[in-house]
């Protein structure tokens, strides 16, 4: 099995994310190859929660411009992750 830090990069925060947080649902940026048991796997050990559902998306890379050169961002994996209801909350702002 995969080290669980590899498959979770980061929790993505944004309006939408923090306003999906008090239905116990919570985004992450996850490894693009990762699928949905790894990714439940993964969060269950890192934060010791109990898991009900895993949805993903890929989220296309953008074009940019710079000057008179073109590129593209990287394209990413993105995790909406539910909580089973009598599971503790994940905290992200530990000093908040």
């Amino acid at each position: 099995m995969k080290n669980p830090r590899d498959i979770i990069k980061r929790p993505v925060i944004t309006e939408r994310s923090t306003d999906l947080m008090e239905q116990n649902k919570f985004t992450f940026e996850v490894a693009l190859k990762a699928n949905k048991t790894e990714i439940k796997k993964a969060v269950e050990e890192i934060f010791g929660v109990k898991v009900e559902k895993v949805n993903t998306m890929r989220v296309p890379g953008k074009q940019k411009r710079v000057g008179r050169h073109l590129g593209t961002t990287s394209e990413w994996k993105k995790a909406i992750v539910t909580l089973a209801s009598d599971s503790k909350t994940i905290s992200f702002f530990e000093g908040a």
